[in-house]
């Protein structure tokens, strides 16, 4: 019972198509089954009881013409002449004594039914009766009539023959279904297969669109009537979502472009109050907030603009050969005095040289982007371990940043690269929410991604994938 449990059956359509047209076929092959079982065994019952009726009739007909003594002899004749196996009679009277029988000894364990010799006399012409004797596999059909005043026959035949028959009919049928099973199976699994390979591309297409590719659009095949109506409505529902998703980026794009311009001159305005000698202690903090929060706000605002150009591919990217064991190492010393400061220990292991093409500066912001978030991000006393290798599979350098930091929860990996998000653990600390964003659409940039791999309370491992600069 506990290994039935652990059984697991697919739940795709298409096994479920398979598996109820199975069971239907199946259900149907029984029904076909159980019908000519009964029809062939009817047949079989009511021509041996024909048989028998004919010789009865026969036995009263000599009866009638030479006598008894004669319908004893054509008795035995008939008996010897079948085998004392096949067949057997006995003659009887009215009140069901047996006074004459052919050779018993293979069939002494049947007895005279006296009701069906009390229905022959009430005024019935026949009387069947099928009877099994232990220990035999074949059963005996037995009749009962009257073939003369006061003499009643009873007349036996073994249906060995036709239980032979009945057994090869019902192993041919199994053999026959079995193979007619399987194929039925096959072929359904094929045409279910077929008929849902439109659905099959609605879904790899919108598993396609789920990673953020909205270009992608389900091909038209023009074989399933159904099937093509879907998939055009569902390009036209994707031109929809495309063109309001466009829609809504540049939105923020303008607004975050517009934002700079007044942000800029609140900005100048604070400077020009702390360069004013007339002002005040509290009007000079007051000032210098300004100007930092002013920073701070052109800092995300410019980070928006970089994301959305790189993810639109109009970025002002200034490629070249970038060494980025020094753009590493270059990160370390700069983050080096902060994760002192706060506790945490910071390990570099790089090779001499991990060259791609590049923009220095883009590269450099994203791996000091995911530096600072490590150490944000990292309880002292903790580690983090950077290093550099080649892919040997993929011709890939990568750039790991492991941590032994907060974690990040299963729940929240996925939407970790979206704008703005944060989650619930990391919102004590400061930030914008556009570092690993801004990371993410440099490294696409540069034809590359981001992989992250983490368990909430064990730290994470973020690691920086871009392609192996090809020698000239």
């Amino acid at each position: 019972m506990p290994f039935a449990r652990k059984i697991k059956l697919p739940r795709s359509l298409s096994f479920r198509l398979t598996l109820w047209y199975g069971i239907i076929f199946l259900l149907s092959s029984c029904m076909a089954f159980f019908f000519f079982y009964v029809l062939i065994s009817t047949n079989l019952k009511q021509r041996l009881d024909n048989r028998l009726s004919d010789k009865i009739s026969e036995f009263e007909a000599v009866y009638n013409l030479q006598g008894l003594d004669e319908v004893k002899s054509a008795a035995l004749i008939e008996s010897q002449a079948a085998g004392e196996k096949k067949i057997f009679f006995r003659l009887l009277y009215a009140s069901g004594v047996a006074f004459s029988s052919s050779n018993m000894s293979y069939w002494q364990e049947i007895g005279i039914n006296r009701k069906a010799v009390a229905q022959l006399v009430e005024g019935r012409s026949r009387v069947y009766e099928t009877l099994t004797l232990a220990g035999r596999p074949d059963r005996v059909r037995i009749a009962y009539g009257i073939i003369g005043r006061g003499v009643v026959v009873q007349l036996g035949y073994s249906m060995e023959n036709d239980t032979a028959f009945i057994a090869i009919f019902k192993k041919i049928f199994l053999v026959t279904m079995s193979a007619l099973i399987l194929t039925a199976v096959l072929v359904g699994w094929f045409m279910a297969r077929h008929a849902l390979s439109g659905v099959e591309a609605v879904t790899r297409t919108a598993q396609q669109i789920s990673e953020s590719d909205l270009t992608r659009r389900v091909p038209i095949t023009s074989r399933h009537e159904e099937i093509d109506r879907l998939a055009v409505t569902f390009n036209q529902m994707l031109d929809r979502i495309e063109k309001l998703v466009a829609g809504i980026r540049e939105m923020g794009d303008n607004i975050a472009h517009d934002l700079k311009s007044p942000v800029a001159r609140i900005r100048g305005m604070a400077e020009i109050s702390i360069s004013d000698s007339s002002c005040g202690g509290d009007d000079v903090t007051l000032a210098g907030s300004t100007i930092e929060e002013c920073d701070r706000l052109l800092d995300m605002i410019n980070t928006m603009l970089m994301i959305s150009k790189s993810d639109a591919g109009a970025g002002d990217a200034n490629m070249g050969p970038v060494n980025m064991a020094d753009v590493v190492r270059g990160a370390v010393a700069l983050f080096a005095p902060l994760a002192e400061d706060k506790g945490v220990s910071l390990t570099c292991n790089m090779p001499e040289s991990l060259m791609v093409e590049g923009d220095l500066k883009m590269l450099q912001r994203a791996i000091a982007n995911l530096v600072d978030n490590a150490i944000k991000y990292t309880p002292p006393p903790g580690d983090i371990d950077i290093c550099g290798f080649r892919d040997k599979d993929t011709e890939s350098i990568n750039v790991s940043i492991k941590d032994s930091g907060i974690g990040i929860d299963t729940e929240d990996l996925p939407m970790i690269f979206n704008r703005f998000f944060r989650c619930d653990q990391s919102r004590a600390a400061g930030g914008s929410g556009l570092g690993l964003s801004l990371a993410r659409a440099i490294a696409h940039v540069h034809g590359g991604e981001i992989h992250v791999e983490s368990t909430l309370g064990n730290g994470s491992v973020f690691t920086f994938s871009l392609p192996r600069m090809q020698s000239s």
